[in-house]
């Protein structure tokens, strides 16, 4: 039994500091999933404390989780745990049978799963919840109650200043799709065999003023007293769907571009601002300057925003700004920089480097072999990964010859 207690309050506290943790890391995109939610359920009247709620409840979380792990606090990281999972569980049920948003987001993009999913782990996690909460008595007081708290408040107030300066710069761990390395075309490619969408086509008829709906199977098609009406199609079964499947760049006239940036071989600078009435007014200007010094120097700039065309010229007349603008859908953007606007810095279709607008690069750090840095940066990171994905087979293989033999051994030695 005290194994028992020992395992679930380390296991739970294992989760709660993982999940608090990886969506720290990313606190805007937890308000973003906020918003979604609020939106879902019409309650958009919420979203202005949609990024102080997502901070809060993700320092709750984590902290919880350190309580957990540590000892500290035990009895009120136990009612924190029992109180979440009693909220949360059959929050998510509710979510994975009405399924208002595809992911719960309960693992920011780290580890992205869906609601049902999300509901079985709260399931199972709830067993070992119930018990530490019924054996919170019986876990031993670490130090006093008043050093515990001082040292709980200055983690939890180290982690909320982590979380902020998260939100001001870009995540120091990008778990999207679009991190820094990533070769775009290639995270857009879907394998050859792999599990196409599945569907089931529905066919209606009417007869004698009664409608009625068949398969293709057995649809009356040799039946000319029915005549067909109308038709759906429902999704039965999703296929494989690549990690980058909406990044499209489409011209003001209507054009799609996408090929022709990624392809490009020279560096190519992205803002990104999925809605410019929004964006920083200071890193716009940031970024005209840096389009200005690329077209000197024969550097393709693109904008890419959802913002509607009468935004893009009022706004463009009002700053003179001195780059084009082209067409992505919002969430794509949202989802390739946390920042309004951010800057992403492309050659070949590999994500060279990406920048807040807190952060956004001076003219003349570009003019200093900055690009070119980054691009060395960029191969040595390759290296090193090649190296240790290397080390680590052969790690693995030394380990699995040891075994072997050792086992062959004691087998000789029994004969």
């Amino acid at each position: 039994m005290s194994i028992l207690r020992i395992t679930s309050r380390i296991l739970l506290g294992i989760v709660f500091v993982f999940s608090g943790f990886v969506k720290a890391v990313d606190p805007l995109g937890s308000a973003y999933k906020f918003i979604d939610y609020f939106v879902a359920f019409r309650l958009e009247f919420l979203e202005p404390v949609a990024f102080p709620l997502a901070v809060f409840l993700i320092a709750a979380e984590f902290i919880i989780g350190i309580s957990l792990l540590t000892g500290f606090k035990i009895e009120m990281g136990t009612w924190g745990v029992m109180f979440f999972m009693l909220v949360f569980t059959p929050l998510t049920f509710i979510l994975a049978i009405f399924n208002p948003v595809e992911d719960c987001g309960c693992f920011g993009d780290a580890i992205v799963l869906t609601n049902w999913q999300t509901f079985y782990k709260n399931l199972v996690l709830m067993v070992f919840v119930v018990f530490v909460f019924i054996s919170r008595k019986k876990y031993q007081i670490v130090y006093t109650a008043n050093v515990e708290m001082t040292i709980l408040s200055v983690v939890l107030l180290v982690f909320v200043a982590f979380s902020i300066y998260s939100y001001y710069h870009l995540p120091l761990i990008d778990f999207r799709p679009y991190n820094v390395g990533t070769y775009i075309p290639e995270k857009m490619e879907i394998p050859e065999g792999a599990p196409q969408d599945e569907y089931k086509t529905i066919l209606i008829y009417e007869k004698d003023g009664i409608k009625k709906e068949f398969t293709i199977e057995d649809y009356p098609w040799q039946d000319t007293t029915w005549k067909f009406v109308d038709q759906k199609s429902y999704l039965i079964k999703e296929g494989y769907l690549p990690a980058i499947h909406d990044f499209d760049i489409i011209d003001s006239e209507g054009y799609e571009i996408t090929d022709l940036v990624l392809s490009d071989e020279n560096y190519s600078f992205l803002m990104v601002s999925y809605n410019l009435s929004d964006a920083n007014q200071k890193g716009l200007n940031a970024a005209n300057e840096i389009a200005l010094y690329g077209n000197q120097y024969g550097y393709n700039f693109y904008c890419l925003t959802a913002s509607s065309s009468p935004e893009i010229e009022a706004l463009s007349n009002t700053m003179s700004l001195n780059f084009d603008f082209f067409f992505t859908d919002e969430t794509t953007l949202k989802t390739i920089i946390r920042s309004n606007p951010g800057l992403v810095l492309l050659k070949e279709g590999i994500v060279i480097g990406k920048w807040h607008y807190n952060d956004f690069p001076e003219v003349w750090e570009i003019q200093k072999n900055l690009l070119s840095s980054l691009l060395s940066n960029y191969r040595k990171r390759n290296e090193f990964s090649g190296s240790l994905n290397l080390f680590l087979t052969l790690f693995l293989a030394l380990c699995l010859f040891e075994i072997t033999w050792k086992s062959r051994n004691n087998r000789l030695k029994k004969k």
